[in-house]
């Protein structure tokens, strides 16, 4: 059995590890020499697009998957015109390519959402606000992460110079959700309609970038968890869904409202390496390849760590209870994800010190 990926970065580099523990040979396409996931599989370098390395990615490839959502859809379609598998399929990247769409399909399966409205020019400003109102958050609709590709709206007459700084078009206006946290739910879906939900878990960000995620999400409620939990797998099934994928979600006063979608493994996900019986990468190798999928409970409760900018001392992370240091193999840059560290226990009392200990490091390392 080989998988071909598109993307080789630290995703695609714990895909190809999951997949080699299941006997599954991996080649990834990336146009970066430097590609992480080339340590472990065969790597061709070329564009996304280039129509020879896509052919040389996918010989002999039984599936070809992605490792993030804004592989170009020529790319796409040129695999699924030459008769290569595609999954997830390219639905799946049509509509979370988009954030309009995304919000679209979520309010269509009736998940709330952010009021919202698009703005392709000057004149969609004073209908985006009569609908929306202000303070708001401007969207670039395709291509943004990370906090990447955003502009808040404190008040009516910052939209139009914000449209202006965003390109004049494309984009999306959200108004603010009164949110007590960041929730989110990974959920791998086989080709028959099987399914491994994954606990929801608290997400903390940093500078528009996640820093923490605890699993499950603490002193969540049956109902509000079983809920997300429910957001999850309609997406999945609406989209005809083969793999993993992650639903963003805000826990509001009123219960949960929807942000955005990742088709794809994710970072909230990471901490499933080691705290779930199965982890997020092994079941979408196993959901895109055939597999029966694995169990995706819980072992104990679970912290990951981001480490962005700078790693600290390996060696001190290492010597801390319960934790594993996943390192990605790159260049220090600010803001730049270069690994995470997980940490599991028994209880949320005996995560408590470990998780303070990395966090202290962690935060070092991010400001310096």
């Amino acid at each position: 059995m080989r998988l071909a990926i598109l993307g080789g970065g630290q995703l695609a580099w714990m895909l190809a590890l999951a997949a080699e523990s299941l006997g599954v040979s991996v080649a990834v396409l990336d146009p970066s020499p430097e590609a992480g996931a080339g340590r472990v599989a065969d790597h061709v370098v070329a564009a996304y697009d280039d129509l020879v390395g896509l052919d040389e990615v996918s010989a002999g490839a039984d599936v070809v998957t992605y490792e993030f959502e804004n592989v170009p859809a020529a790319a796409v379609t040129r695999l699924v015109e030459h008769g290569v598998p595609v999954l997830p399929s390219p639905r799946s990247l049509a509509v979370t390519q988009d954030r309009l769409s995304e919000k679209q399909l979520l309010a269509e399966l009736g998940i709330p959402v952010a009021p919202h409205a698009a703005v392709d020019g000057p004149t969609d400003v004073e209908t985006a606000l009569a609908q929306v109102g202000a303070p708001g958050i401007l969207k670039t609709r395709r291509l943004g992460y990370d906090g990447k590709g955003q502009v808040r709206v404190r008040s009516a007459d910052e939209l139009a110079p914000a449209v202006a700084e965003l390109g004049g078009s494309g984009l999306i206006y959200e108004g603010f959700v009164e949110f007590s946290r960041e929730l989110s739910v990974v959920i791998a879906r086989g080709a028959d309609g099987s399914t491994a939900v994954y606990t929801p878990v608290e997400n903390e960000h940093r500078d528009g970038i996640l820093a923490l995620t605890i699993a499950p999400a603490p002193q969540m409620s049956t109902n509000l968890a079983e809920s997300a939990q429910a957001a999850a797998i309609a997406v999945a099934e609406a989209l005809d869904h083969v793999g993993v994928l992650c639903v963003e979600l805000f826990e509001t006063a009123d219960g949960i409202v929807a942000n955005e979608i990742a088709p794809r493994v994710h970072n909230s996900g990471h901490w499933s390496i080691e705290g779930a019986v199965t982890s997020q990468f092994e079941n979408h190798v196993r959901a895109v390849v055939g597999m029966p999928l694995g169990d995706a409970s819980v072992r104990g409760v679970s912290a990951m760590v981001n480490l962005v900018g700078g790693v600290p001392p390996v060696a001190q992370l290492e010597a801390i209870a319960g934790a594993t240091v996943h390192l990605y193999g790159k260049e220090p840059r600010r803001a730049r994800k270069l690994g995470h560290v997980t940490i599991v226990a028994e209880s949320a009392e005996l995560l408590a010190v470990p998780l303070g200990q990395v966090r202290a490091l962690a935060d070092a390392a991010w400001d310096a």
